[in-house]
């Protein structure tokens, strides 16, 4: 499955809408995606700072945990679960509970896609 990023706010998720309901109408076949809509490019790079997308490059084709993560990026562990979080909340990474033997359990991160397409409308 994408993810496709766009940066056309209300205005933009409004025609894609309006055209995935005429395709639902014509019993179109219509491919599964996830869609995040931000307002503008200003948005858009309050979230998807260098850091996160490096975080998410990192977990995209291999899931890992968050101390994992950590020593990869060369990162303060609270920084990476602050970034995990913010990347959590906007459905471009996925957090799971773990079981590490013998240490209790871990957070691990996966991406939600494979694939990231974005589009950027200035």
């Amino acid at each position: 499955m994408k993810i496709k990023v766009r940066t056309d706010g209300f205005e933009g998720y409004k025609v894609r809408a309006l055209a995935r309901a005429k395709k639902i109408d014509r019993k179109e076949r219509i491919e599964p995606e996830i869609s995040i809509t931000f307002e503008d490019p200003i948005a858009m790079a309050r979230i998807l700072t260098v850091q996160r997308l490096r975080l998410l490059e990192q977990v995209r084709t291999k899931g890992a945990s968050i101390s994992d993560l950590a020593k990869t990026l060369k990162r303060d562990t609270s920084a990476v679960t602050k970034d995990v979080r913010k990347l959590e909340s906007v459905k471009m990474v996925k957090v799971q509970d773990r079981v590490n033997p013998g240490h209790g359990k871990v957070k691990f991160v996966v991406a939600a896609a494979k694939e990231y397409q974005l589009t950027t409308v200035l």
